[in-house]
């Protein structure tokens, strides 16, 4: 499944439901494409983040092992503060 930015423009209970039915197919087995700029709701919802600069991806990390600065380093195209990574 591809989500790109599945809540954008929604309430918070419209983005409950979207988040509830993204996890509920996570839990059947499906593999999902989640493109997002909300990283709490990346950090959430994901199992790896992969995080691209300039067509590059500087970074996979799994979000139980990464902070909000590391992604935004990332982000920024700095990867040298990475701590934990996903090769």
């Amino acid at each position: 499944m591809l989500a790109n930015q599945p809540t954008r423009g929604l309430d918070v209970a419209a983005s409950e439901f979207v988040y509830e039915k993204i996890l509920e197919k996570r839990a059947a087995g499906f593999a999902i494409l989640l493109a997002s700029e909300e990283l709490e709701d990346l950090l959430r919802l994901c199992d790896r983040i992969a995080v691209m600069f300039k067509g590059r991806i500087m970074g996979i990390v799994r979000p139980e092992e990464t902070s909000l600065l590391e992604l935004g380093m990332m982000m920024a195209g700095d990867a040298s503060q990475l701590t934990q990574g996903i090769q």
